[in-house]
């Protein structure tokens, strides 16, 4: 298990989803992925990404006006 970040800051809706769901999928099962993101729908849509994707969301946080999403990717 890995943990990898992900800059997603200056991008608007919908390419921090976008860039997010292009990075999961080079990511296994137990990897943690963190997206810093500065585009204010991030904080509800990725949590609602994660949701669908059936990913689990372990913190979602506000940081110097910059959103920071961790997740840990579920694959079967």
């Amino acid at each position: 298990m890995a943990h990898y970040d992900l800059d997603a800051r200056r991008l608007l809706c919908p390419m921090p989803v976008i860039k997010t769901q292009n990075m999961a999928k080079k990511l296994a099962h137990g990897d943690t992925l963190t997206i810093i993101a500065t585009d204010p729908g991030s904080q509800h849509d990725l949590p609602c990404w994660c949701r669908i994707n059936g990913h689990k969301l372990t913190e979602c946080k506000e940081v110097d006006g910059e959103i920071h999403i961790t997740l840990e990717l579920i694959k079967d």
